[in-house]
């Protein structure tokens, strides 16, 4: 089978383009033919938040990337879209995560279907974003129409596509796969030796972008409490700024933080990721809305217990008990569950379920998934 994965791949760096180079390979390891189609230009500059949108790796050699489509340039839509349309590949599949990228990956599709065998199916990461703005639903509805069916990460975006009025087309709700492609795990004392941390301290991790939805301001609330202040507990933050840090810095200095901090606010390399999550006892996630995490699938990846907040599909895949902890995204509620992690030293019990629950989340599921939607199932 032929297929054509539509979405960010190498230069561009961050979670969805590591996803869909993984997908990729996973295609190749079911025997398909595989090519990444992905952005010349994804945002504009002004548009983006973050420090930079391209990778300072070194790209991937087992993979077939084409950078040629250009987010806001109309004449890279029709180009992209006729010549797909002409090649006729089986499937092509897109990754939908943002309203904006509505009308360029709406009007590739468009065309791509218009050769009458490919089947288009989109990831829809979210189909209602974390922060609004005014044309989301125009723009939004104009792609999620192109297409012949979806396939979910979280149960949450299944409701929400059946709200919007494409319920009745195929879709299919599958777990995020694990991340595995960041390495094995790290012994924890080198791990922390390669982060430069003093082992008398115990971490919890708050991993990636730093965005208004994703709570750090909660959890730094929490880390103020009086009964995680009597804990020897570091918070690592790793991940980049993608709005003003100035909130969190005056609650920084409003209780007296930065002692039981550890910033590491650039972007994360790959190659790094294992140290931190190997480093950390306890991952948190205190997001304000979310509809699934890729973080907590690296969090499985590399065993580490997680503490997520009960917030649209977050919770799906965390067994309270079993995993870790699933609580109210209050400052109150976090620090709970901190103290009762540490009290009762609960790291390696819920490791130890961490990597049994680890098993139920392969990229060969995903691969049948995208596949069945699209009505090209063996």
């Amino acid at each position: 089978m032929k297929v054509i994965i539509i979405g960010p791949a190498y230069p561009l760096r961050g979670g969805l383009a590591t996803y869909n180079e993984r997908l990729a390979r996973a295609f190749q390891d079911a025997g398909d033919e595989v090519r990444l189609v992905t952005f010349s230009l994804q945002y504009p500059d002004f548009l983006f938040p973050g420090q930079t949108q391209f990778s300072t790796e070194a790209g991937p050699a087992d993979l077939d990337i084409e950078v040629s489509l250009n987010s806001v340039n109309p004449l890279s839509w029709l180009a992209v879209g006729r010549r797909l349309r002409h090649e006729r590949p089986d499937l092509v599949i897109f990754r939908f995560w943002l309203p904006f990228m509505g009308p360029a990956l709406g009007t590739v599709a468009r065309l791509v279907r218009g050769n009458g065998h490919t089947r288009v199916v989109a990831i829809t990461d979210n189909v209602i974003p974390h922060e609004k703005r005014p044309g989301d639903g125009p723009l939004t509805r104009y792609f999620l129409s192109a297409c012949d069916g979806f396939v979910t990460m979280s149960r949450a975006v299944l409701a929400d596509l059946q709200r919007l009025g494409f319920g009745s087309q195929p879709a299919l709700y599958r777990p995020h796969p694990l991340y595995d492609n960041f390495g094995p795990a790290l012994p924890k004392t080198k791990a922390l030796a390669t982060l430069q941390l003093d082992p008398a301290y115990r971490y919890i991790l708050f991993f990636g972008f730093i965005r208004a939805y994703k709570g750090l301001d909660i959890l730094l609330e929490a880390l103020a409490d009086a009964r995680v202040a009597a804990l020897p507990v570091k918070l690592l933050i790793a991940g980049e700024f993608y709005e003003d840090a100035a909130p969190y810095e005056a609650l920084i200095k409003k209780y007296d933080l930065e002692n039981r901090l550890v910033r590491a606010t650039d972007f994360i390399p790959n190659e790094r990721v294992a140290a931190y999550f190997s480093a950390a006892d306890l991952v948190v996630q205190p997001y304000k809305n979310a509809t699934q995490s890729g973080v907590s699938q690296v969090a499985y990846h590399f065993g580490r217990p997680m503490l997520v907040t009960d917030v649209g599909g977050l919770a799906e895949l965390i067994p309270a008990g079993v995993v870790g902890y699933v609580v109210l995204p209050t400052p109150a509620a976090i620090a709970g569950a901190l103290v009762d992690f540490y009290a009762h030293d609960r790291e390696e019990t819920l490791a130890a379920g961490v990597r049994q629950e680890a098993k139920k989340f392969s990229w060969e599921v995903m691969v049948a998934a995208l596949k069945e939607v699209a009505g090209l199932a063996a």
